[in-house]
């Protein structure tokens, strides 16, 4: 028997709410599943789902440190996201004032990714399959 099954969720700490809500939501096209104030830790939590799959829990806490993206550093590197076409697909980002990186080609598979930031400056991912 296999410990793990799936990934269950991605846990993201961003410094401004409302600005990562909009940026998954609005902008990345995120469904927003619940979200919660918890008086008690003055923070939100906002449960995300792409296609009806629960992906992402977005949380606001006071003042949360910064953590380094650039230079790569341990731990997390990055999420990615699958598209069918990488190329209307960073068209849409750019209609939305999203700046991506040049489209770059994957030696091993042949397949075409490109990267871009959240608000935080989380790097993120499209890989086309």
């Amino acid at each position: 028997m296999k410990l793990l099954k799936a990934v269950h969720h991605i846990a993201i700490i961003c410094s401004d709410y409302e600005k990562s809500k909009h940026f998954y939501t609005d902008i990345l096209g995120f469904e927003i599943e619940r979200e919660v104030y918890r008086s008690e830790r003055d923070s939100y939590k906002l449960d995300l789902s792409l296609n009806g799959q629960y992906i992402i829990e977005l949380f606001s806490f006071p003042s949360p440190p910064k953590r380094p993206s650039r230079p790569e550093s341990t731990g997390l590197r990055h999420i990615a996201f699958q598209v069918d076409d990488i190329e209307p697909a960073i068209a849409q980002l750019r209609k939305k004032g999203i700046v991506t990186e040049a489209v770059r080609v994957d030696e091993f598979t042949g397949k075409k990714f490109t990267f871009f930031a959240d608000p935080d400056d989380l790097p993120i991912e499209l890989y086309e399959i």
